[in-house]
């Protein structure tokens, strides 16, 4: 499509070619938007994605050439070529970071859009799907409700280019390069258009239909299924950092979680009662166990009620008691709502009243503002006035289509079934936004009743920008086998990769136990917790979920309390209790890092590139991370001690490979030890850990042992320095729970390690908040790149207070 004319205007570089017209909008000095049109007028679209305003007069500079145009700003050059309008993508220093096709990789097909018309000729039917009510419509009839176009985006990617991004799903799918993907909302899939380059780049799509991702002999493109226009966003790093800092300068900060929220949550397929609740936590705090929420799954509401949104009287014959006592035992509860209500219901029946459910007349329409705002009205008389404390919203794709039969159905048609029956009550432009939508009426509601407690909304569906909203995501209902456990890695690695940072599973997974009749109930395991294979399943699961940005056990067929996996003295028990005491230690750090995710766009779990993206040896590490700065996790992956049906496993080693990325030096977080980087490596890995490193540089504050995030056993923090290369690490404090730190109510203590004159600073003290300790013993604990095992180089103490102190080592 040769370039007919061009001019520029206040919001970008216009271009009319002989097929259709290109607008390029600097957002900021690294982030363009293009847009492609073949309609006389670009789309006024809402975009429910974005939060800053698009024509933010930004500088930038326009050259010509005899065959391309460029559009400049002080980081990036965009080259159109005048006679494809093929974008090429440069840093300002004239490095290639991607390309499309010669040709023009840009391309509008139009469709018809097909429109369901409910009438009195539309019958319902209702019944009990694998995850809930179901209800669905049939006898529609559809007709053609407009003209839009199906898009598709081509790039030439480099050789050796790795991308990573689009959510998660459960192939288990690392460096995209040489795969497919289908983004649509299902049981298992939360999506998020968005991919990432090692190269140093991002691209962001702004549409809500079903898109697939192609790098195969089908090509290497993006493509969106119902659009008015091509609408997307090229985002320069050129770090992976850099590249979520302008991902979610588009689409909006992520909200600090409660402290509370980095604690340990339990959870299983089904809590019954308000007595079954507490003794359970009761019994947490006997045993010495620590505990911050535990979570009440679904069937809450009475009899088949299915999605009411207050608790039986019967089984919770007094929800404020409950509350009451659950706080007083330093407890949070988290319950599990629903989209979808029962006709009998009293929900419903004020729903329907308002005009607020879809098509199927059993889930309320969340694109409409008055039906989210009646949801939260709803929630927070049934639940909310109680003291309930986070939200589980539950099944948010709102439908299913192939969760039946013994036969899992080929991706193809999985992607047909799922896509048709959320076409059936959504315009097909948007089915993938119901899940952000549904999100953004919890928080705006939760947020304008009360800002003393954060909101926390674990969520089973994604889109770009729903991270605003104070959500989670969990990856669905996947089954307890060790190959589950090795794709849930790389799944988790490239949702976070995307920018939404906070994402979670089910630990031991759960499906336990093998239903052949029903294709996802795929567990090995079934006698459950006496399986001594599942016993040692589950601690490794629960090691690897000890480093996840939410800590949470879930799942049916089988008990999931800690002393259902042994009693004291027991090598199951003693692990699981250790790793999650660990966890407790480490939240000084954790919540520190947190922080960061908030004030500086950090991504908190972190496939390796994130930090190492200069060593090409990390691209293809699926079974790796870093968690924050600091940690380098190598999660076990395959049973060593017992098979299913507590059958033993001889001869295996108890090793696993590692690779330490080069640049650093590497500790092992158990014995001290340093190692080189750049190599691979077997590690020792029996039952009781994991391979477990701290890069050199690193500063890793630690607790004293806790039973919750409010305990204070001491006024102790255990600072440990990494030798070998300078490091720096600001030690963030607030109030845990409320909205007071957006005013500037938190404190920071920066904290430096000088690695040549070998001097530790503590800094002063920036800000304050209510509540704040003046005073804290900070024990210094210094661990030599060349020290021998376990050997520390020295320990010192101070009494910090607020002011800043320097120490020689």
């Amino acid at each position: 499509m040769p370039i007919i004319n061009y001019e520029l205007r206040p919001e970008g570089l216009l271009i009319e070619t002989n097929d259709g017209k290109l607008l390029l909008t600097p957002c900021s000095e690294r982030v363009v938007r293009i847009r492609y049109t073949l309609e006389s007028q670009f789309s006024d679209k809402e975009s429910f994605m974005l939060v800053h305003p698009m024509n933010l007069a930004v500088p930038f500079k326009l050259e010509e050439e005899n065959n391309a145009l460029k559009l400049l700003t002080a980081e990036l050059v965009v080259r159109i070529d005048k006679w494809t309008c093929a974008l090429t993508y440069y840093e300002s220093n004239g490095r290639l970071l991607t390309k499309e096709p010669s040709r023009g990789g840009k391309t509008l097909t139009p469709v018809d859009v097909i429109k369901s018309v409910f009438d009195e000729n539309s019958t319902l039917e209702a019944g009990q799907g694998a995850d809930g009510l179901r209800v669905r419509a049939s006898n529609i009839k559809k007709v053609v409700d407009r003209k839009a176009y199906h898009t598709k985006l081509e790039f030439d990617w480099a050789d050796g280019e790795a991308l990573y991004g689009l959510g998660s799903h459960e192939e288990g799918m690392f460096n995209l390069r040489g795969h497919h993907q289908y983004l649509y909302q299902q049981n298992m899939k939360a999506v998020v258009p968005v991919v990432v380059s090692t190269q140093g780049y991002g691209i962001l799509i702004d549409s809500y239909s079903l898109m697939t991702f192609h790098d195969d002999a089908c090509g290497s493109y993006l493509s969106t299924d119902v659009d008015d226009e091509m609408d997307y966003y090229f985002i320069y790093g050129p770090e992976l950092d850099e590249v979520v800092q302008g991902i979610r300068f588009l689409t909006g900060k992520a909200p600090m979680l409660p402290k509370w929220t980095f604690g340990y949550i339990q959870s299983k397929e089904r809590y019954t009662s308000q007595e079954e609740l507490v003794d359970t936590v009761r019994q947490f705090r006997a045993r010495q166990l620590p505990i911050d929420c535990i979570v009440l799954d679904w069937k809450s509401w009475t009899g088949e009620l299915w999605g009411q949104k207050t608790l039986d009287p019967e089984r919770f014959p007094d929800p404020k008691k409950m509350m009451d006592d659950l706080h007083q035992l330093d407890s949070r509860l988290m319950v599990s709502i629903w989209p979808i209500m029962n006709p009998n219901s009293d929900n419903h029946k004020e729903m329907a009243e308002h005009g607020g459910l879809l098509g199927n007349y059993a889930n309320y329409d969340a694109f409409q503002e008055k039906a989210r705002e009646l949801y939260w009205k709803q929630a927070y008389e049934g639940l909310f006035s109680y003291g309930i404390d986070a939200w589980w919203c539950d099944c948010t794709e709102p439908f299913e289509a192939d969760w039946k039969g013994s036969v899992k159905p080929e991706p193809e048609e999985r992607l047909r079934i799922n896509t048709e029956e959320a076409k059936l009550y959504l315009d097909p432009a948007v089915i993938n936004a119901y899940s952000l939508l549904h999100s953004r009426g919890i928080y705006e509601g939760q947020r304008k009743v009360t800002e003393s407690k954060r909101v926390v909304n674990l969520t089973r569906s994604a889109y770009a920008g729903q991270h605003r909203y104070g959500t989670i995501t969990w990856s669905g209902d996947i089954s307890a086998n060790w190959d589950t456990l090795r794709k849930q890695i790389a799944d988790g690695l490239n949702f976070c990769a995307t920018g939404s940072p906070y994402w979670t599973l089910d630990i031991g997974a759960f499906f336990v136990q093998n239903k052949p009749e029903q294709w996802f109930w795929n567990g090995d395991y079934n006698e459950g917790v006496e399986d001594k294979g599942y016993r040692e399943l589950y601690v490794r699961w629960f090691q690897y979920g000890a480093f996840l940005p939410m800590f949470r056990s879930h799942g049916t067929d089988t008990p999931r309390e800690i002393w259902r996996f042994g009693e004291p003295g027991d090598i199951f028990y003693e692990t699981l209790v250790a790793f999650l005491r660990l966890r407790y230690r480490l939240l000084p750090y954790i919540y520190s890092v947190a922080s960061k995710v908030y004030r500086d766009d950090y991504t908190l779990m972190r496939a390796l590139p994130f930090d190492f993206r200069h060593d090409p040896k990390t691209y293809n590490v699926d079974d790796q991370f870093m968690f924050g700065p600091a940690l380098l996790v190598n999660p076990i992956t395959s049973p060593m001690y017992y098979g299913s049906e507590s059958k033993p496993i001889h001869g295996a080693e108890k090793i696993r490979n590692v690779y330490l990325p080069e640049g650093s030096i590497w500790f092992d977080f158990w014995d001290n030890r340093a190692h080189e980087g750049g190599q691979s490596f077997t590690a020792d890995a029996p039952l009781e850990r994991i391979p477990l490193y701290v890069r050199s540089g690193s500063i890793l504050p630690m607790a004293d042992d806790i039973q919750h995030v409010e305990e204070q056993s001491s006024d102790h923090l255990y600072i440990r320095v990494y030798a070998g290369q300078n490091g720096s690490f600001d030690y963030y404090e607030d109030e845990g729970d409320n909205y007071s730190y957006e005013d500037g109510n938190f404190a920071l203590i920066p904290m430096h390690w000088d690695d040549n004159r070998r001097v530790f600073e503590v800094g002063n003290r920036r800000g304050s908040y209510p509540g704040m300790k003046e005073q804290r013993k900070l024990i210094i604990m210094l661990y030599e790149s060349d020290a021998s095992a376990k050997r520390i180089a020295m320990t010192k103490e101070i009494d910090y207070m607020g002011s800043c102190v320097e120490l020689a080592f």
